[in-house]
């Protein structure tokens, strides 16, 4: 057993490694210019609801600038920081996420992701824009690999100018009373996220773990130069289940600091979800019920980020074996 000194860490918990395994071969690693793109896409979808995306287009530069920004902001006096908060949505927090009790060991920035120009740093407007090229081409793959038409049926939901965007920029500082045990301490804890898709980039530090299928964890390895794909609880009820909504968690480190920047591509609110009737095969019926992306949102938002949030909306006819 472990016992904390530090106050701050009290409702934080431990999580021990020994459970976890480094599995590379795990992370399926999709190259964006191979012809086998669209097919590799949606067989990585199926399997992990997660990929990692190569020669996606978007400088290393560019992303290392606004990492160096988040750095920059992140190693503020709290004082400084806290001018910037409470995250009511948006905005400054630090160890509490949301409003019902989960806490991590992190600090984060969250930003409206909006079409108009926003009063951003240029680097930020720079990044945004670019990952929202990358998260397009990356849907339109998913749409041609299942073979449906148009090509921007996913894509044109979260494209939209009244789309529901949030950008997240989170900081996981080292813990200096983990040094020497054998354990990593929650930094953000296991959940799916609700939207259609999330992009991904961190620094070269690790702690992001996967779910796989068998309930198993494993420690995705950092790769600074590429993007990580999460499929989202909305895509999941739009591929009627035929793609997964990961479950992950990020675990913080004695000696590590790890700063992720995250773009959930979300639909606009009165957009409503249910399975895409280009991919409902004869007799097939719908495993969820209709809702928009205003009502998934709002309750997503009252749940603890563990529960199964696509429990409320699954169909009561739903059988054991066809739910995921």
């Amino acid at each position: 057993m472990v016992v904390l000194s530090n106050p701050g860490l009290d409702q934080i918990s431990l999580l021990g490694s020994p459970k976890v395994i480094a599995c590379s071969p795990c992370v399926p690693v999709i190259d964006l210019s191979k012809p086998d793109a669209a097919a590799s896409v949606v067989e990585a979808c199926e399997e992990f609801g997660f990929l990692k995306v190569t020669d996606h287009g978007i400088p290393v530069e560019l992303m290392q600038r606004l990492e160096a920004e988040a750095v920059k902001f992140f190693s503020l006096s709290t004082v400084e920081k806290e001018r910037s908060g409470p995250p009511d949505p948006f905005g400054y927090g630090n160890r509490k996420i949301g409003a019902n009790g989960d806490v991590g060991w992190l600090e984060y920035l969250l930003f409206a992701v909006a079409s108009k120009p926003l009063s951003y740093t240029s680097a930020l407007k720079e990044y945004l824009a670019a990952v929202r090229t990358l998260a397009s081409k990356v849907l339109e793959l998913m749409a041609e690999g299942l073979d449906i038409e148009p090509r921007d049926v996913i894509s044109g939901l979260v494209m939209d100018e009244n789309s529901d965007g949030i950008f997240r920029l989170n900081h996981y500082p080292p813990c200096p009373v983990l040094r020497g045990y054998n354990y990593g301490l929650t930094g953000f804890g296991e959940h799916t996220d609700p939207q259609v898709i999330s992009v991904l980039r961190s620094n070269n530090s690790t702690g992001l773990q996967i779910s796989l299928k068998d309930g198993s964890w494993v420690s995705v390895p950092p790769d600074e130069e590429s993007f990580f794909i999460n499929v989202g609880d909305s895509l999941q009820v739009l591929t009627n289940g035929r793609f997964r909504s990961v479950k992950h968690r990020v675990v913080a480190s004695g000696w590590e600091s790890r700063v992720s920047m995250i773009y959930f591509f979300g639909p606009p609110l009165a957009e409503k979800i249910a399975p895409l009737s280009q991919l409902m095969g004869e007799g097939e019926h719908s495993l969820y019920k209709e809702f928009t992306w205003d009502e998934y949102k709002k309750a997503a938002y009252k749940s603890r980020l563990a529960d199964n949030r696509l429990g409320l909306f699954e169909k009561r006819e739903v059988t054991d074996d066809q739910r995921l």
